[in-house]
């Protein structure tokens, strides 16, 4: 479709612009879930048995961006197009990040400025930090409203659409793969969770926001040129709810659980194993990193999939997810969770692929829907933070992520299938 109305467009450029943002994604997702473990140690010294539910806030306040931003993109798309939308969507990024430096700076600076409950006490800088986080986590939301559909119907050839994803995601997994480092090794400098320091937050941060700066810089000065037949205009009415489709609006409880299910495994498998089994931070790093370095190699390899249908790649890395979950209970070992990353490492586009099938100039609206139901990385992981607190261990917790893993077979068996067409 794109290359009849569009022959003279070479989209490689574009397309490498998208797989690098993509990775910027990826890299500031994981980083915001690997200071789950310092902020504990640093912000949450006095809040007591609150402690696991209010670190999982700061994935939840991240997450919880999707449904609340996710339209909001596709409305920027509508008004400034493909590259407005992500210069916009960069300079909400640089605002989350500094504000990630005033909430150690506040707390540094007015230490008694805190929220007593009973005999829990919760600095007022971690509840900036919540904020920032949340800012974050909208401008993570706004950049995928628009790299996911752009790199699903940009016209680079030898490519198809979900191989594109896949290198997309290939990107975004080296950013997951090397921000547990960066937060342990670089940030804190290797420091047991006890020493760390809150000033230690803030130089990063800083750093991390003139970067951002820097790409906006760039990106003004590139070419992004828009594709027709993806969006439609401003005051463009269209004739039909995107929820009328049902493999999108089934999609959306996919990938709903989808990034739930991630997100639990990524982020809480460090308190599981420095809580339940009492092993240090260097493991709990090494694990996080093998975990997310599981989907740099799976998307490696989705990447080639070129003839395989997205719904037998979900079929197939669900079912084996299902498998290694319920191993990993009854053995109570978490390296056997590690090697689920390898099965959710194409699922995320698989799942877009089949939920956007066939969907014309709903394309950039079912985006912003779509983001909606990444609200699960906020929503599974905080709620398995508050089963492990009711049972005081984690072990059991994890069934919350094979019901999900469940659900995401149900779609690729069922759900996925094309009942109604905008083409």
């Amino acid at each position: 479709m794109n290359s009849k109305l569009q022959p003279q467009t070479n989209y490689f450029g574009p397309f490498l612009t998208m797989v690098f943002l993509f990775l910027i994604v990826g890299f500031l997702t994981t980083a915001n879930g690997q200071f789950q473990g310092p902020l504990k140690a640093a912000f949450l010294s006095d809040a007591g048995s609150l402690k696991n539910t209010l670190t999982t806030l700061v994935t939840f306040s991240w997450f919880l961006a999707y449904p609340v931003c996710g339209r909001l993109g596709s409305k920027w798309i509508e008004c400034y197009g493909y590259k407005g939308t992500l210069i916009r969507g960069l300079m909400v990024m640089t605002i989350g990040l500094l504000l990630f430096f005033l909430s150690s700076w506040f707390t540094m600076h007015l230490p008694d400025a805190a929220l007593q409950l009973n005999d829990h006490s919760i600095p007022g800088g971690f509840f900036i930090f919540l904020l920032g986080s949340f800012v974050v986590g909208a401008s993570a939301t706004i950049l995928q409203v628009v790299i996911n559909p752009y790199l699903t119907a940009c016209n680079v050839k030898s490519t198809q659409a979900v191989q594109r994803l896949a290198i997309g995601g290939t990107a975004n997994s080296v950013g997951t793969t090397i921000a547990p480092y960066f937060v342990s090794g670089i940030v804190f400098g290797g420091l047991a969770l006890e020493e760390v320091q809150i000033q230690q937050l803030m130089v990063p941060f800083l750093v991390l926001a003139a970067v951002v700066f820097i790409i906006i810089f760039i990106l003004l000065r590139l070419s992004l040129p828009d594709i027709k037949g993806t969006h439609h205009e401003m005051g463009e009415k269209l004739e039909r709810s995107v929820w009328s489709f049902s493999h999108l609006a089934y999609g959306v409880v996919a990938i709903f659980f989808y990034v739930g299910c991630e997100v639990c495994i990524g982020t809480n498998i460090n308190l599981y194993v420095s809580e339940d089994l009492g092993l240090d931070i260097s493991v709990c790093t090494l694990m996080a990193t093998l975990y997310w370095g599981g989907l740099l190699v799976g998307r490696m390899l989705g990447s080639t999939l070129s003839t395989i249908h997205p719904r037998v790649q979900l079929i197939f890395t669900t079912t084996m997810a299902c498998l290694l979950v319920i191993m990993a209970m009854l053995t109570n070992n978490p390296w056997i969770l590690v090697a689920v990353g390898l099965c959710h490492s194409i699922m995320w586009g698989a799942i877009f692929t089949l939920a956007v099938s066939k969907l014309g100039k709903y394309t950039s609206v079912a985006s912003g829907v779509f983001m909606i139901g990444v609200v699960g990385g906020a929503l599974l992981p905080l709620l398995q933070g508050l089963l492990a607190d009711w049972m005081g261990h984690w072990r059991w917790s994890w069934s919350i992520v094979l019901f999900g893993e469940l659900v995401m077979l149900f779609y690729a068996l069922i759900g996925s299938k094309v009942r109604q067409s905008a083409l």
